[in-house]
């Protein structure tokens, strides 16, 4: 077996329309410089049944208008998905390169099962960043707002002592004009997450979805590869790169 013929590549970033366990397994070694993703949380729920619903039922606020259609992969409990996670995390383990940083996006539900599987992932697990999403999130009247997501980060062993001193919590509200996923992350969040990877890095996505990390890579002067499994978020992430660098 190899690689698949890429869906879009150019200007440094190649996007691969497939499952990820399987085109993980074709990548060589210590290939890539970052691991930076935001994989299926399944969660939304409480039990598996709420786990089982459709992922605009989960995750858009009831009355709210959605175009996005559903992604697939979000509907495991979290035996299975610690199993899962390990699994795609020994693979990105293999292709990092020693000492590149690992940073997994997840919510308050999975958090705990998250950073279970960096480490068994074999990663070394080095802390959490939060991404407060504003008061834009959903609230329910006599509750904390769940106003927050994670990004749990590890690396491949030791890590280098030199770069940009990066924060460790970033508060940034989604803008529904460039949301093209309906779990995606902001732009603006992502251009800052990426400058863990050395300038002129490659950064792989195993779920790139919409290609929001794909765009903050090329915009942040880093070289990335996305694997996706819906070929219409492949489609949409290609048309989004190929307008070119928009910020440098």
């Amino acid at each position: 077996m190899s690689l698949p013929t890429p869906y879009y590549e150019r200007d440094g970033i190649t996007i691969y329309h497939g499952d990820s366990l399987r085109i993980l397994a074709e990548m060589g070694d210590e290939s890539v410089d970052a691991i930076i993703t935001d994989p299926p949380y399944s969660s939304g729920g409480a039990f598996r049944g709420d786990r089982m619903q459709s992922t605009t039922t989960k995750y858009v606020q009831t009355g709210q208008f959605t175009q996005f259609g559903n992604f697939s992969g979000d509907n495991r409990d979290q035996r299975s998905y610690l199993a899962w996670c390990s699994l795609w995390l020994s693979d990105c383990l293999r292709v990092a390169r020693p000492g590149s940083p690992c940073c997994v996006f997840t919510d308050w539900r999975q958090l705990p099962v998250t950073t279970d599987a960096l480490q068994s992932g074999g990663f070394v697990w080095r802390g959490i960043a939060a991404w407060d999403k504003t008061e834009a999130a959903r609230p329910v009247r006599g509750r904390f707002r769940n106003q927050c997501e994670y990004l749990a980060w590890g690396s491949r062993g030791p890590m280098r002592e030199d770069g940009p001193c990066l924060p460790g919590a970033w508060r940034v509200s989604v803008g529904s004009s460039e949301k093209h996923h309906v779990a995606g992350k902001p732009d603006g969040l992502m251009a800052q997450v990426v400058l863990i990877a050395p300038v002129d890095g490659v950064i792989l996505d195993p779920f790139c979805g919409s290609g929001t990390t794909l765009r903050a890579a090329l915009d942040n002067g880093r070289r990335a590869i996305g694997i996706e499994i819906e070929e219409r978020y492949c489609e949409i992430a290609a048309k989004r790169l190929a307008q070119g660098v928009l910020f440098t």
